[in-house]
């Protein structure tokens, strides 16, 4: 009993020993723990902040995106309003040049200007006039005044209020004069303006002679643009002419712009050449070029007109002819600006080539629209590649397409996936978002 006794002692002591030590332990391992989770949660704020950051670069992607295809689409009707002119079909220019007049369109300034001068070809001078005075009031800063007070000018002198060139001293109000006296009498006008063309006036006076002169039906006046569309002239004043000649959109100047295309080893000359064919809607030539044009920037550029010009089968021909990956994602964004959809939306599903079907989902992120929007659930859905799942994901995102991103993320069992998914639906905000948002927090 007394070595029991003993024992026992023994180990009630140790035990006492024991315990401060033990407590110790404890302490530094609930340090450590403190510590570790501090560490977890500072990693976790920085990891959050770097996905805000690279959403907000994603959101100001999409938005440049957006704005170009705006544009894009803003100049195709542009383009469309100007081959009204070229077709003489003044009240459908007057109607489509007032309408990007009134829109938030850069060259707001020229479609007054284009409108005024529609106005004035079926003789409403009085509204011309009011047209005129609200380009020069609201844009005083425009390129596009002078034209408009020669515009101005000529329908007053028409009115039977003539001023001589000769009587003028400032260059551009002599020009002025000279646009009246053509309107007028053409047989004089015509010479003076090339005169200005072959002498040492300033090239800006040069410039607004030809364009007095493209105004000009006069036969002699299409013969002196056509020279210095040839090259009789400074590169400049060429693309000028170039463009004028574009205008007109006639099969002789079709054919005159694809002589000098085929002469010319200039590829500024040669581009703006391709854009004048896009003005005459000369989709055949600017083909040609696309199909069979050895430089790559002139193919893209035949391209990009293409798509400007809607030519939707043309660029399909194009695309599967084509083995250039770079110049099929040119394709596949002319695709977008011709608003596409369809052949987008089967590219987006049946194109082996993971890059180009990339490019296409994204393109369909910018379009838009309830069809798009389906067709990139369904790919979602079929599709297993991860990269093809984030594109999709990026583009219901530039679309602001909260529903169908919550859709995905309830049916997502990859984390990974997931988690993209979420960062996405964070920053975009909205009552879909925000309540899918407390209901992950909620679980």
């Amino acid at each position: 009993m007394r070595t029991l006794g003993r024992t026992i002692a023994c180990l009630a002591l140790a035990l006492t020993a024991a315990s401060p030590a033990a407590a110790g332990q404890d302490d530094r391992v609930a340090r450590l723990e403190a510590e570790q989770a501090s560490e977890r949660s500072s990693s976790e704020r920085e990891q959050a902040a770097r996905d805000r950051e690279q959403a907000a670069r994603d959101r100001e992607q999409a938005a440049r995106e957006r704005e170009q295809g705006s544009q894009a689409r803003a100049e195709s009707a542009y383009e469309r309003a100007q081959r009204s002119i070229e077709r003489g079909e003044w009240a459908r220019a007057i109607d489509q040049f007032r309408e990007l007049s009134n829109a938030n369109f850069p060259r707001a300034d020229a479609a007054l200007y284009w409108q005024a001068y529609s106005l004035d070809r079926v003789n409403r001078q009085a509204e011309a006039l009011t047209t005129v005075a609200e380009l020069l009031k609201n844009y005083p800063m425009s390129r596009w005044l002078n034209d408009a007070r020669a515009l101005e000018i000529a329908m007053r002198q028409r009115a039977g209020q003539p001023v001589s060139p000769d009587q003028q001293n400032d260059d551009d109000l002599k020009l002025l004069a000279i646009q009246g006296l053509q309107q007028m009498d053409p047989a004089q006008g015509v010479p003076l303006l090339e005169k200005i063309l072959q002498g040492t006036q300033s090239p800006r006076l040069k410039e607004r002679a030809l364009f007095v002169l493209a105004q000009s039906g006069s036969p002699r006046a299409q013969q002196v643009i056509a020279g210095v569309a040839k090259g009789n002239s400074n590169p400049d004043l060429q693309r000028k002419a170039i463009q004028y000649i574009g205008m007109a959109g006639s099969a002789a100047n079709r054919q005159l712009l694809g002589d000098i295309y085929a002469s010319s080893a200039d590829i500024d000359i040669k581009r703006q050449i391709l854009r004048s064919f896009m003005m005459a809607g000369d989709k055949q030539r600017v083909l040609a070029a696309a199909t069979g044009e050895k430089s790559p920037e002139l193919r893209s550029e035949a391209v990009r007109q293409l798509g400007m010009l809607g030519a939707r089968d043309e660029l399909w021909q194009l695309y599967q002819k084509e083995s250039s990956v770079d110049v099929k994602k040119r394709i596949l964004q002319a695709m977008f600006v011709g608003g596409d959809s369809t052949r987008l939306i089967d590219l987006a599903k049946s194109e082996k080539d993971p890059e180009l079907r990339g490019t296409a989902v994204r393109n369909l992120g910018l379009m838009g629209g309830p069809q798009t929007a389906q067709a990139l659930l369904d790919i979602y859905s079929t599709d297993k590649d991860p990269a093809v799942k984030k594109n999709v994901i990026n583009s219901l995102f530039t679309q602001g397409n909260a529903t169908a991103l919550v859709a995905l993320a309830r049916k997502e069992t990859d984390l990974d996936m997931k988690k993209s998914i979420v960062q996405k639906l964070s920053v975009m905000g909205g009552k879909v978002a925000t309540d899918y948002m407390l209901e992950i927090l909620n679980k």
